[in-house]
């Protein structure tokens, strides 16, 4: 009987550890949530060490995002896309680029900012080594100083700058040819990316003077009576009691009249050579022959609220006097209003013509040429050309009036003029 007692004693022990057993397994406790929280435990620390929007901590501090990396090129990018030069500027010009050189490639995608973006300096604009800055001391007691607006297109510094520059130490062998911009904004953006320094104006006059120069003569390559050459001028006049001699030549375009019936010789000589070109370079042996086969010339300049924009009636009002019914004169800012795309492209229709050719009306082919005029944005002139409907054909020559040899004869007759 006592035996029997402790077998069944031993039976109820057995099925109490066996239902405790189940009660565990069909319960949500924390032993069971454990094996399928573990591996997310363990992947965290992998999942934040991949570049992400937001910088993430890791085990070494916290790593930067690409994003967070880019918007760092941007802001040094920023910094130097101004146009006032300070003592830093050149160490952020330095800074900035090297800064770039360190993004991937995938990283300089992202750089965005207030004026920056990947083209600043990644986008191919030639080889920079053809152009010449001419910064160089020893300049002697007589000096030609060619002041620019200035381009970071370096084809076009080399071909447009440069030739007018090129033509004028030919044509004045007497002459040091030095550079001066006015744009500290171009200069820095040339000399963050190509490591090229150009004098600003106030540069370019200090050498003048730390050299000794006696005798200055002044060529401004703008086209026009403008702000830049007013600007150029209240500096040029700080600096006169430091020479014993300083000339100052005309811009392209000579003087300008009270309206827009007011032409010049200078204006005569500019157009006949820009249409002459265009011309040739759309494969028409004259004019006329491009007017009988339906193609307009839109020559587009850069437009101004200055009182100068006369200057741009002008020149329509020069191409009528010369019988070219086919050419008409357009601005990027739409100042004067006439010379707004919308209104060149009603004045093109109206006047029958299915196909058009742009051209810059600039002495550089640089940043409005390439984008504003012939650029794949949808508000670029070439564009709106297209959108409007009214053409079979739109072209564009993106080229500056300054590689123009009868264009680079302007500005050596205008130093004469000036010399006299």
């Amino acid at each position: 009987m006592k035996k029997r007692m402790q077998m069944l004693a031993m039976a109820a022990l057995m099925g109490s550890l066996v239902l405790g057993g189940c009660g565990t397994e069909t319960q949500p406790t924390a032993p069971v949530a454990e094996p399928t929280e573990a591996p997310e435990t363990t992947e965290a620390p992998t999942e934040a060490a991949e570049p992400t929007e937001e910088a993430q901590p890791t085990e070494a501090g916290e790593e930067k995002s690409d994003q967070e990396l880019a918007d760092e090129v941007a802001e040094m990018i920023d910094a130097i896309y101004v146009q006032e030069w300070t003592e830093e500027t050149d160490q952020q010009c330095a800074d900035a680029k090297a800064a770039w050189d360190a993004l991937t490639d995938e990283q300089k995608e992202l750089v965005e900012g207030e004026e920056a973006d990947p083209d600043y300096f990644g986008r191919d604009t030639g080889d920079a080594s053809k152009d010449d800055p001419r910064n160089q001391d020893e300049i002697g007691e007589k000096e030609l100083l060619v002041v620019s607006f200035g381009t970071s297109f370096n084809d076009s510094r080399a071909k447009d700058i440069k030739g007018i520059e090129d033509a004028l130490a030919e044509a004045y062998p007497d002459y040091s040819v030095r550079r001066a911009f006015t744009a500290q904004i171009i200069i820095n953006h040339v000399q963050a990316r190509e490591d090229e320094h150009i004098d600003n104006m106030k540069q370019a006059l200090d050498r003048a003077v730390d050299n000794g120069v006696k005798e200055i003569v002044i060529q401004p390559t703008h086209l026009m009576h403008g702000a830049e050459y007013d600007e150029m001028m209240e500096l040029v006049d700080e600096y006169a009691d430091k020479f014993e001699n300083v000339y100052v030549s005309e811009p392209l375009l000579g003087s300008v009249g009270e309206d827009a019936t007011v032409i010049n010789a200078d204006k005569k000589a500019v157009a006949e050579a820009v249409v002459a070109e265009a011309v040739k370079e759309a494969g028409f042996d004259d004019l006329a022959a491009a007017d009988e086969a339906g193609v307009a010339f839109v020559l587009m300049g850069h437009g101004t609220s200055h009182t100068a924009k006369v200057s741009y009636s002008q020149m329509q009002t020069q191409m009528d006097e010369l019988g070219y019914k086919n050419v008409f004169i357009g601005t990027v800012e739409g100042e004067p209003e006439e010379t707004a795309c919308e209104n060149i492209i009603d004045a093109v229709a109206a006047a029958g013509y299915t196909n058009v050719v742009l051209r810059p009306l600039m002495v550089v082919a640089g940043d409005h040429a390439n984008n504003d005029m012939a650029g794949e944005d949808e508000d670029s002139w070439l564009s709106m050309f297209n959108a409007s409907g009214n053409f079979e054909q739109v072209d564009t020559q993106i080229s500056g009036l300054g590689r123009i040899e009868a264009i680079q004869q302007q500005y050596v007759k205008h130093v004469a003029e000036a010399l006299k």
